[in-house]
């Protein structure tokens, strides 16, 4: 059996468990857009072009003091982009071959999109290791601690993709608010409610070690620029014995021994569901 569709597809009916992996390129396929380069970025956000500004220097806390309506602008507009994307049939897919598992599944994500949740994964299986745009924390960290965006609708000027007033503001102390998500060169991201997820995760994969439980670790649409997905994904991999699935339209290599699909998520499931009969 060579086919790597064929291979995932039968490591999958054969699996007692299963981790799901995603970085930013699983949600290309709901529309949202590729920030890979500075090309990418500018695409996406003009304004960032004439300013000179990478993705990398935009997602810096620094904005958040030195120039809050800008920096509400960029991660306001991404807020609201996300609300309204609707996360692909790739989504479905994952979670039916998740849920099919005798012990479970659970998600590991770099993404701040909360397209998990709205795709009905149970929020008590995900780990979001940079957090997610749909919450925020007090920029001058009072100790009121991470509390939901809620009601807040961002109005943004497209033409300068700055965001008009109110800004968000802390629920505690009035000061003001950003969104708890883990950006460059961040010292004063709250990682608590991320902390109580991976503290689940590991209780999870305690589990599987306890019952010597075979995982199938299926991966996404992550990159190594921001390689914190795909070290996760290789590392369990060893630990655990499990088989390595990584679906990645530029940069599918796997250690020996593993699946490498090089397609885009949404494909790529859809022919794995379809060979492994629904599993």
């Amino acid at each position: 059996m060579s086919d790597p569709i064929d291979v995932a597809a039968a490591s999958i009916e054969a699996a007692d468990a299963l981790l799901i992996s995603a970085g930013a390129g699983m949600g290309v396929d709901s529309g949202l857009p590729d920030f890979r380069g500075n090309e990418g970025f500018w695409r996406a956000y003009p304004p960032m072009k004439k300013l000179g500004l990478s993705f990398a220097e935009m997602a810096n806390p620094r904005w958040f003091s030195e120039d809050p309506a800008l920096a509400w602008g960029f991660y306001g507009h991404r807020l609201a982009l996300y609300r309204k994307t609707k996360p692909h049939d790739g989504y479905a897919i994952l979670r039916r071959l998740g849920e099919a598992r005798k012990d479970g599944y659970f998600v590991f994500t770099s993404n701040v999109d909360g397209a998990f949740q709205r795709a009905g994964f149970d929020p008590q299986r995900i780990v979001e290791c940079h957090g997610a745009i749909e919450f925020f924390q007090c920029l001058r960290g009072c100790g009121v601690g991470i509390h939901e965006a809620g009601s807040y609708d961002p109005q943004i000027d497209e033409a300068t993709f700055r965001a008009h007033d109110p800004l968000p503001t802390c629920t505690g102390c009035d000061a003001p608010a950003r969104p708890n998500v883990l950006m460059f060169g961040d010292f004063g991201w709250d990682s608590a409610r991320t902390d109580a997820q991976e503290a689940r995760f590991e209780g999870f994969l305690r589990g599987l070690r306890a019952r010597g439980s075979k995982l199938v670790v299926v991966e996404c649409g992550a990159g190594s620029a921001v390689p914190t997905v795909r070290m996760t994904s290789e590392r369990l991999a060893r630990s655990l014995g499990a088989k390595l699935v990584r679906i990645n339209l530029r940069e599918p290599e796997v250690p020996a021994g593993h699946v490498e699909i090089a397609s885009g998520a949404l494909d790529a499931l859809t022919r794995i569901e379809r060979r492994a009969g629904g599993a």
